[in-house]
Order: structure tokens, then sequence, then C-alpha cells
């Protein structure tokens, strides 16, 4: 079997990226110690280097990829914007691969990106919790390091990578615990991608802090969209008539309940309480309680990252804060069906 890269900096004991630049002639400052050991590793494996790999590092590719689950998705579209500030500044260009959260698509373009040879790869979308995605996006990220790219997730993703992350679950309980404060012991959630480990994070904080005063959450599932958060309130509200509160674990399901509510009568918030996450642009227009992430700063974070130098010793994770904006949309919860 052929030697890599990988094996040159396992036998080294150095990461990836720092093999890749002693053994491409990178003119990036390495410590004497380490590009020793490389060589000699490099000398003992009877390594013979990739001349595309290496042309890819000579080339000073200036060009980044961003794998988003929806471009429609305001969550998405906000991080992309934060790529496009840093990207633009440092004379970057990007290019946005919409996957619609399908396993195949987007490993399909992370390799077509590799193909055509892109410097960066933002995955935006990557806190998908299944164990093919896991082992096959794990495999190409490490594929994607070997041959001189560099790529950091935005999220909590299950593979070995630099990340951007969020509190979700700290926000989801600042929300849980603002909402027993007011009185409110059922409360309805509009769940969006269960397999996606952000959901997954701020079901359980709103769990956490709602049954902590003896309250109970009813779920729906279903699309993060705006039609689904219209139709998932219909259906919570006809089922549990008891829920005195909605939460949409995107904004824009939240705004599907409210439209719901308005056009059935149900004022908002004296006889239902609603609620959501990330603060987008038209949350603040209709005075939605939320709890913000700060979406824009998530993008160029992570670019920013990725521009950086790879650390030898340890991963590079930074975690951005999330705080509960309260609005007009949450108050007191009725005492009375």
């Amino acid at each position: 079997m052929a030697v890599n890269l990988r094996d040159v900096a396992h036998r080294a004991g150095v990461s990836v990226p720092t093999a890749s630049r002693v053994l491409s002639g990178s003119d990036y400052p390495v410590a004497q110690d380490l590009r020793a050991r490389v060589l000699d590793a490099a000398r003992e494996l009877d390594y013979v280097p990739n001349a595309q790999a290496q042309a890819l590092l000579r080339g000073d590719p200036r060009t980044v990829g961003v794998l988003v689950g929806t471009v429609d998705d305001p969550y998405f579209s906000e991080i992309v914007n934060g790529v496009q500030d840093v990207a633009t500044a440092q004379h970057l260009l990007v290019t946005i691969c919409n996957t619609d959260r399908d396993i195949d698509r987007e490993l399909e373009y992370f390799r077509l990106l590799q193909a055509h040879r892109t410097g960066y790869v933002i995955v935006a979308g990557s806190g998908l919790v299944d164990p093919r995605y896991v082992a096959e996006m794990g495999a190409r990220i490490r594929s994607f390091t070997a041959s001189g790219g560099r790529a950091v997730a935005i999220g909590h993703p299950q593979v070995e990578v630099d990340r951007v992350v969020t509190d979700n679950t700290g926000g989801a309980e600042q929300l849980g615990r603002h909402l027993t404060a007011l009185g409110h012991r059922h409360v309805g959630v509009l769940v969006g991608v269960a397999s996606v480990s952000s959901t997954i994070e701020r079901l359980a904080g709103l769990r956490a802090a709602i049954q902590a005063k003896g309250g109970t959450l009813h779920l729906r599932h279903g699309e993060p969209t705006r039609d689904s958060g219209y139709t998932g309130a219909g259906e919570l509200l006809d089922a549990h008539p008891q829920i005195t509160a909605l939460v949409g674990t995107a904004d824009q399901m939240a705004i599907g309940a409210l439209s719901w509510l308005r056009e059935h009568d149900r004022r908002v918030p004296e006889q239902v309480s609603v609620a959501g996450f990330n603060d987008i642009a038209v949350s603040r227009d209709l005075q939605l309680t939320s709890v913000r992430l700060p979406l824009r700063q998530m993008g160029a974070t992570a670019l920013q990252i990725a521009l950086a130098p790879a650390p030898d010793d340890a991963l590079v994770q930074t975690e951005l804060p999330t705080e509960l904006v309260v609005r007009a949309t949450t108050g007191p919860a009725r005492t009375h069906p």
C-alpha cells in the first residue's frame, strides 16, 4: 500500500498540515525540530510526494467552498454573509453548495470542491447525527486535509475537524426558564430536522428547564419551514388544548405558528405565547421572542480559522455565545383553557 502524507505525519508525531508544509517546500515557518522529524519520517517510510497536492499548496488557491443545508433558510444565508465578509476582505472567491441536507449530495459537493482545487471548505450544516455521514464525512475531510486543503465546521460535528460552535443547550435552557417563570407548564415544540445536533441540543435544554418545574413538552416534528410551523401549530393545539406556549426550533417555524394563531383568532401572548431560535432579521420586525445566535459572526469566524495556520497539537474550537431576546410574543400563561 502506498505511503501517504497522513502516514508521515503520524510517524513524525505532527499534524498533517505541518507535514505538508515541510514536504511541499512551503515557506511557512515550521520549528526546526518538527521539520527534522517530518523529513526523517519521510525517509524511513520512503514517502513519494503527490505532485498535484504540492501544486495545490504552491498555487495558493484563493477559493472557498461553503456547504449549506439550503440557501433559502435565513440561518444559512446569514452564515454565508459572514463568510463573504471575510472572503471579500481577503479577495477570495466563494462557491456556495446547497445540499438540502442530503448526505450523498453533501459528500459529492465536497468531493467536487476538492477536485476543483478549492483551498478552504466551510461545512455549515455539519451537525447531522448519522453513522454513515460521520464515517464518510470524516474520510472526506481527512482526504481534503491531506491534499493541502483546510476544512472548518460550524456546529458540533461528530468528526475530528476544527469548528465554530454555539451554546444551543444553554440558550434553550434560558428560554425554558423564561417560559416557566411566566407560568407556562405545557409547551408545544415545533421540531425541525430531528437528526441535527443543534435541534437535539435545543430540545435537551428546553426539556431540562420545563421538566425542572414539573412541566411537559409536546412535540411535533416537521421541516424547519414557515409552512411546517403553520400546520404544526394547529395540530399541536388541537391535540393538546392545554398548551399555553409554542416554541419553534427555528424562527421560521415560530413565524408560521404566529400566522396560524392570527388566522384562528388566538391572541398572542394573552392566549398563546410564541418563541423561536436564531433571531433572524424578520423576527425583530414581528417582535418575536427568540434565542439569538451570532450567525454572521459564526460564518466570519469559521473562515478566519480556516485562513489561520493549523495548530500542531489540538483541534481549534471557538464557542460563541447565545442570548435570549425577550419581545412581545411571550407573556404570562393563561389561567383557563
